[in-house]
């Protein structure tokens, strides 16, 4: 059986390539799979330690799951409303570049 460590690290390595990528990228699109690869390593570590603490006896690992759960439909409804907004910033501006985007008119 693989330790909670492991899972935590491998989650602390994704999250650091989330963050790199927030950090580098450009296009808004690789920014937005910047931020899900962030939020699915957190995830990991959520159900990691629900795994952990359930074996404890302390919780059910169903706790940890139902969180991840939440976090990957509000995930979901992000992706959906910012590429929603992207679309509609591409088709005025044609081009996803976050540096082009620095004034937003209503």
């Amino acid at each position: 059986m693989v330790g909670t460590e492991y899972y935590v690290a491998l989650s602390a390595v994704l999250f650091a390539v989330g963050g790199v990528g927030v950090l580098t990228r450009r296009s808004a699109i690789m920014l937005f799979l910047s931020v899900e690869l962030m939020l699915n390593a957190a995830n990991l570590a959520m159900v990691a330690f629900a795994r952990s603490w359930s074996a404890s006896g302390a919780a059910t690992a169903l706790n940890g799951q139902t969180a991840v759960f939440i976090v990957l439909a509000v995930a979901a409804a992000e992706v959906a409303v910012g590429l929603g907004i992207l679309v509609a910033i591409f088709r005025n501006r044609v081009s996803t570049d976050v540096d082009e985007l620095s004034e937003v008119r209503a």
